[in-house]
């Protein structure tokens, strides 16, 4: 019993441990359910804090980078406002500058005008005090002779007042004197006024195709027939219009175009169209204008603008003149105005004088209706100084821009051909340089050489891009100047290169002189 009792409190005892270690194990294993679901809380936390904290950044760094870029357009701003105004102090300055170099060209214009005034002033009263002298001398002289002849006129009398016949022939011989002298005097006035109308021209025509003499018109037609020139048509005797003016093609068909037009025009005796030129120095401006006068059938005269300011108050007379001559021609007349802005500048302007003013006002009153006379051509650098009645008075406006790389080409070989191989193409019509050679000394020959060939010449032609038409023609003085100075007399395309190097270099270095503002010194051959 007992045994059995003491295996009872045994099995109750393993049990009640067994129970034991079993609530040890749950209670253990809550704990660590409790530590895993806190340690997941807390983890969760952890995360949800690091996320908040990058979300907080990410912010931070958004308004940092917004920060950065609205700086940076602030600053792009002012530097671009700074700039402006740099630039705006540039463009004053140089306008200044301008203002200044206008200035002083005109006082310089004005300095020298007063200089040969001076000097002419100078000159008559020499001439008028030499000739003082001269009609002193002159006056004793034919007191003398005077005096001899009415002492011998005086021993004449008495014997013609004793001797009838005498007297009778004596009043024949006088009354035949006076008629003669009479009709010396006449003949010699309607001839002088003959020779002036006909040899008067302007002094302010530099140049002019109108005869001097009553006899070279029907020369000048009479050779014209025999060469097939004809200038009614525009296409003279089977050449092409502006054969040696080479421009764009696009201006070429134009230019003839107007040729034509100034042809038909004075065919059908419409009134003549006023044109304006206008573009760089050197762009073949007065060369096409005299072959549209030479196309067209017209006579042609050319005059500067700056020669019209020294004229002063005798500005206005030349003005008139020259219309008034204009109207001699029997063909017509195309009157070039080179320079034109020099004195046909905006009449508000402070720098404009008050006889360059009247002498503007001659020329609108001369060009007020469209004339059946005259075609009036106008040249400028500068069309925006113009006033705006000449502008009005426009009926064609041209520009002349630089020559391109083909026209510059096809200028190159143009006075490669002229000033080196020989073959000028010159206007035939001149007549001095068909007989020259027979009174000049002949130049010497250049020797061609086989390497200078178009390829040499299509370099140059994109080397001397920027160039004018008579840079180009002084370019090619050049390479003949220095062709004459080699013994041989000889142009290969080594030298050829040099000096168009050379030139190009020349080029650029006044182009950087005036944008700088300095004065660039003349172009030489």
């Amino acid at each position: 019993m007992q045994r059995k009792l003491n295996i009872k409190l045994f099995k109750h005892k393993l049990t009640l441990q067994w129970k034991l270690a079993e609530d040890q194990r749950n209670l253990v294993q809550q704990q660590a359910q409790a530590k895993a679901q806190m340690l997941r809380y807390e983890d969760e936390l952890t995360r949800k804090r690091q996320q908040t904290d990058h979300e907080a950044q990410r912010r931070h760094n958004v308004e940092l980078v917004k920060m950065q870029e609205e700086s940076s357009t602030r600053k792009e701003k002012a530097r671009i406002a700074t700039e402006e105004q740099i630039q705006a102090q540039q463009r004053q300055t140089e306008k200044e500058r301008a203002e200044i170099v206008r200035e002083t060209i005109r006082v310089k214009a004005l300095a020298e005008a007063e200089g040969r005034a001076h000097e002419a002033k100078l000159t008559e009263e020499q001439n008028r005090r030499m000739l003082l002298d001269r009609v002193n001398g002159e006056r004793e002289k034919w007191l003398a002779a005077i005096n001899t002849t009415f002492s011998h006129i005086e021993g004449g009398f008495r014997t013609l007042l004793t001797d009838r016949n005498k007297l009778i022939m004596t009043v024949g011989g006088a009354t035949a004197l006076a008629a003669g002298v009479y009709t010396t005097r006449e003949g010699a006035r309607v001839t002088w006024g003959y020779i002036n109308r006909i040899l008067g021209q302007p002094s302010l025509i530099r140049e002019s195709s109108i005869g001097r003499l009553p006899w070279s018109g029907t020369m000048s037609q009479m050779k014209n027939k025999i060469s097939g020139y004809s200038t009614a048509a525009g296409s003279a005797g089977g050449k092409k219009p502006l054969e040696n003016v080479i421009v764009h093609p696009s201006l070429q068909k134009r230019i003839e175009h107007l040729a034509r037009a100034t042809a038909n025009t004075k065919t059908h005796q419409a009134p003549f169209r006023n044109m304006l030129f206008y573009g760089p120095p050197g762009t073949g401006k007065t060369m096409v204008a005299r072959e549209i006068a030479r196309k067209s059938g017209l006579d042609y005269a050319m005059m500067t603008g700056g020669d019209v300011a020294p004229l002063a108050a005798q500005a206005v007379t030349k003005i008139h003149q020259i219309f008034d001559w204009a109207k001699k021609s029997k063909k017509g007349l195309l009157l070039f105005i080179d320079e034109a802005d020099a004195f046909l500048c905006e009449r508000n302007s402070t720098y404009m004088s008050e006889a360059q003013r009247s002498a503007l006002n001659a020329l609108l009153f001369r060009t007020g209706d469209q004339s059946r006379d005259i075609v009036l051509v106008l040249a400028t650098n500068r069309p925006g100084d113009l006033d705006s009645a000449i502008t009005d008075r426009i009926d064609e406006v041209i520009e002349f821009p630089i020559p391109g790389e083909e026209e510059r080409f096809k200028l190159l070989r143009l006075y490669l051909n002229k000033y080196l191989s020989g073959q000028d193409n010159g206007d035939k019509d001149t007549e001095p340089r068909r007989w020259s050679h027979l009174f000049k000394k002949k130049p010497r020959e250049i020797t061609m050489k086989e390497d200078l060939e178009d390829d040499v010449i299509r370099e140059a032609a994109k080397k001397t891009d920027g160039f004018s038409g008579r840079e180009i023609a002084k370019l090619l003085a050049g390479v003949q100047a220095a062709v004459y100075g080699r013994p041989d007399c000889a142009l290969d395309s080594q030298l050829f290169r040099e000096i168009v190097d050379y030139k190009v270099h020349e080029h650029h270095q006044r182009a950087k002189l005036a944008a700088e503002g300095i004065q660039p010194l003349p172009q030489l051959a």
